[in-house]
């Protein structure tokens, strides 16, 4: 019994939440780019979401707080909540958002696939991953990684013949122009994932040192947010851009607040202490395969032979890298053995001779 309910809650659960992410970041990005549509200002979105945000995880703060023997709060934390906020909020919804202004979707969409393999590195430089060629876990996860982001890659730049359902176009409406400032806004756009995979990793050590994820999530977004409002009152001057009428901007605003500060942030979180930066990393590019799923199912869109060729790819990438990561948390190191062995027999390794 207590091995099933191990298994639910750091394999089966885990894998749920991060789909739950996936879709709530879908459902997010739709509702804000139809408030962004209607004029309201990027700037104002990000900040009053993030605003409103700390007002819905201020109980859940209070609780922990309140529950016995909290960890005490150190300058050390707050010191990382500020540059987790610092990168989370300024470092990469600033660059993202003009980054796609000077680009476009598609663009940032092929993009945002290279993360498995950002993180997957930036993991190994930090240590949270092991150099280990000649394993076949390391070797599991690093094909894995590629294949994803080939996947990915494929779903992206390739459409191929209609396979289901027609279509009538061939090739995406927002097809970027390649100029100087497309150019400018692909480099903004990949330094935003090569941020957010550095937040992830920062994340991971934070939870790591003070294992209380509330307190983390929400220092973090109050430091964010008070950086963002720095940055809006020195770049957004005009003062009708301040004012949210009611509609669909405070729909976003208030639907964004709940589902990115609140949940997924907390969700990602828990994920990122319970399996590590690259498992959720992994999840970017499957988010390509849920979004095509969906689209055909209940929008009844095409579905193409790029779709098909690179959701196999993204399937059987992931897969090696969660085969990898399984065999990595049962396989019991020589030392682990001796522990045991010596905790059995009432003495300890170390001074046995």
């Amino acid at each position: 019994m207590a091995m099933g309910n191990e298994i639910l809650r750091k394999e089966v659960l885990p894998f749920a939440a991060m789909v739950v992410v996936v879709c709530m970041e879908m459902a997010t990005s739709t509702i804000a780019k139809a408030a962004l549509n209607s004029g309201l200002s990027s700037l104002i979105l990000v900040l009053y979401y993030n605003f409103l945000g700390i007002l819905l995880l201020l109980p859940g703060f209070f609780i922990q707080r309140h529950r016995r023997n909290p960890l005490p709060i150190t300058l050390s934390i707050l010191s990382r909540c500020f540059i987790l906020g610092l990168i989370g909020t300024c470092l990469v919804m600033g660059l993202g958002f003009q980054g796609l202004k000077y680009s476009s979707p598609t663009l940032g969409a092929g993009i945002s696939n290279l993360m498995p393999g950002f993180t997957f590195v930036l993991a190994m430089i930090f240590r949270m991953e092991k150099f280990e060629v000649n394993r076949r876990t390391w070797q599991a996860k690093s094909v894995g990684t590629v294949l994803s982001i080939i996947g990915a890659s494929i779903m992206t730049l390739y459409q191929g013949p209609t396979i289901l359902g027609s279509s009538s176009s061939t090739l995406p409406s927002d097809l970027p122009l390649y100029s100087s400032k497309w150019v400018l806004g692909g480099v903004m756009i990949l330094a935003v994932y090569l941020f957010a995979s550095g937040w992830n990793i920062l994340q991971t050590a934070t939870l790591k040192e003070y294992p209380e994820q509330m307190t983390v999530v929400f220092f973090t977004t109050c430091f964010g947010s008070i950086q963002w409002a720095i940055v809006s009152v020195l770049v957004e001057r005009k003062v009708d851009a301040w004012k949210v009428q009611p509609g669909i901007g405070m729909v976003a605003i208030v639907v964004s607040a709940v589902l990115d500060p609140l949940c997924c942030k907390n969700i990602t979180t828990f994920c990122l202490d319970t399996k590590g930066p690259l498992y959720v990393a992994m999840f970017k590019p499957l988010g390509i395969v849920i979004a095509a799923t969906l689209n055909l199912v209940f929008l009844a869109e095409a579905l193409h032979l790029g779709s098909i060729i690179g959701s196999i790819t993204i399937i059987i990438g992931f897969y090696g890298v969660m085969w990898g990561m399984s065999r990595e948390a049962t396989i019991v190191e020589p030392t682990d053995i001796l522990c045991e062995s010596g905790a059995v027999n009432g003495t300890s390794p170390l001074l046995h001779k």
